[in-house]
């Protein structure tokens, strides 16, 4: 393992997260953000349909297996597949807090080789905030919650507005989520990715 880098340090002066009143209650289930994300939605054949839980304090809990579609050499995970679900497990973190932020920096460390078929178990949580910069942690696991580790990741994620997707997206996918009655589909819809 590596050493996190500076930038994924906290100041000195960060503070505690603190958990939305409003956050899906522990064991909750987060449900997809976005039918067509590649970590979490049903909408993607060959995604990684994660299934990510909220946990105590400002952590989730997440799970996928590795399949076929996910190697990189013959019966291996592809690394940026890891990674992917270390981003989406981590992202699903802002749900927690309420807020809309995307990913600024992500570094990740490959320990362990994770075989097709294996469930990879992932817990993120964050460890501190600073004005919209916000700091976590996640680490998945082979196999269960108590298996060896795998993959570990430290990120920072930067709270921004809707206008972010809005201005930066494919206006038909835009509008498309905007325009979905259900209030809180829409507002998963632009939580995670930059």
């Amino acid at each position: 393992m590596t050493a996190t880098s500076a930038a994924l340090t906290p100041p000195a002066d960060a503070t505690a997260p603190v958990r939305h009143p409003d956050a899906p209650a522990p064991g909750e289930p987060l449900g997809s953000h976005y039918e067509h994300c590649f970590g979490c939605g049903g909408g993607q054949p060959h995604g990684l349909h994660l299934e990510a839980r909220a946990g105590e304090g400002v952590t989730v809990t997440a799970e996928f297996t590795v399949t076929p579609d996910h190697q990189g050499a013959p019966g291996l995970a592809h690394g940026g597949v890891l990674a992917t679900a270390l981003d989406e497990t981590l992202g699903s973190l802002n749900w927690l807090l309420r807020v809309i932020a995307v990913t600024g920096r992500l570094e990740t460390d490959f320990l362990l080789p994770v075989p097709v078929g294996t469930a990879l178990h992932l817990k993120a949580e964050v460890t501190a905030v600073d004005g919209r910069k916000i700091y976590s942690t996640a680490v998945g696991r082979l196999g269960g919650p108590e298996g060896p580790v795998a993959v570990r990741a430290d990120a920072l994620f930067v709270e921004v507005k809707v206008a972010h997707f809005i201005d930066n997206g494919r206006p038909e996918e835009i509008q498309a989520a905007m325009s979905d009655p259900d209030q809180l589909r829409r507002a998963r819809a632009f939580e995670v990715n930059p």
